[in-house]
């Protein structure tokens, strides 16, 4: 196994956020990348490589132009407009029916967003495209060796739809590097919230196959997906599967509905499996509610990496909060993709 990394991820500086002149909590910290790159260094998962500059273009093949060109340039108006230096927050979001994209900063930084905890920094852009450049770069690898690689994105990216960002999430790695690959793709996302930004990229896509296992939105965020009845639409029907968890999901329940999850991608038989992987699905996380093991992480890595036999699998890093046990739970994942 190959694993991409940059330190750039650090740019987006998290850890020191501040909103309305006080200290604010972001579980989303720069330590994430660092344990997980500790912890799979000292395992001896595999070499670490640094990231090609792919340009914008596979990007630009998922995303809304206007919108990279907001995300591009949000900090620099938001700081022109406003006359401050913290961090940039959405206030507002515009109703389901706007009839317009507002031309002033001050309809416009909130108009992308669809949560208003997520900041935006002064090196956020430069983090969120190098994040995936992460991805494209473990693409290559897939495609070039037929290998499995492991992109050690941050920020993660699955909340992150066509044109809005929101989760923590502001470029969609995971559907980036999908799309790239430009071949019949299964994604598995196993993070603890449903991945609505991927699944609504590839929503009407029959060449691409969405499964995610998720907490219930009717109790968890993102809320407005997640549903098992979103199938896809019009050519993409049903090449969307959802699987929605109880609170408190432990190991056995948990496996038995990534079972099911692992059928629909052999029966898809997808060239590519990219595997959105959430850590926070364990025990204590902070932001999460199920109770998967450490064994249990390792149970799940080696069924997933046994349908990764049949297609090469890129593996996408996405949540996970519990830092005390964040790389110890990445290395048990992990270490069932390693032959």
């Amino acid at each position: 196994m190959r694993i991409v990394y940059t330190d750039r991820h650090k740019l987006h500086a998290t850890e020191r956020v501040e909103r309305g002149g006080q200290p604010y909590v972001v579980e989303e910290v720069p330590a994430r990348a660092e344990i997980i790159l500790q912890a799979v260094q000292a395992s001896r998962l595999g070499a670490v490589i640094a990231p090609a500059d792919h340009g914008l273009g596979p990007i630009l093949a998922v995303h809304d132009a206007g919108f990279v060109d907001y995300l591009r340039s949000a900090y620099t108006h938001y700081v022109t407009h406003s006359g401050r230096a913290d961090a940039l927050y959405a206030d507002y979001y515009p109703p389901r029916r706007a009839r317009r994209k507002p031309a002033g900063f001050p309809g416009l930084k909130s108009y992308y967003a669809f949560g208003n905890d997520d900041p935006i920094l002064a090196g956020t852009w430069e983090a969120a495209y190098w994040s995936a450049q992460c991805a494209l770069a473990a693409a290559d690898i897939v495609r070039a060796r037929g290998e499995t690689a492991y992109a050690l994105c941050r920020p993660p990216g699955h909340h992150a739809g066509v044109d809005f960002y929101g989760g923590y999430c502001y470029l969609n790695n995971a559907a980036i590097a999908a799309r790239y690959l430009r071949a019949r793709v299964a994604i598995l996302d196993i993070d603890y919230h449903h991945g609505n930004g991927t699944q609504e990229i590839f929503y009407s896509d029959p060449a691409v196959l969405t499964c995610s296992l998720h907490a219930d939105p009717d109790g968890e965020y993102p809320y407005y997906w997640g549903g098992p009845d979103e199938r896809g639409n019009r050519a993409g029907e049903g090449f969307n599967r959802n699987w929605p968890l109880p609170p408190g999901t432990g190991d056995v329940p948990y496996l038995e509905a990534l079972d099911e999850a692992l059928a629909v991608v052999k029966e898809f038989d997808p060239d590519y499996f990219v595997i959105s992987a959430g850590l926070d699905i364990v025990a204590g996380d902070p932001v999460g509610g199920f109770k998967v093991t450490t064994a249990g992480m390792a149970e799940i890595g080696r069924r997933i990496a046994g349908v990764a036999r049949r297609a090469p699998a890129l593996i996408v890093q996405e949540g996970g909060y519990l830092l005390d046990e964040l790389g110890k739970n990445a290395v048990a994942f992990l270490s069932g993709f390693v032959r």
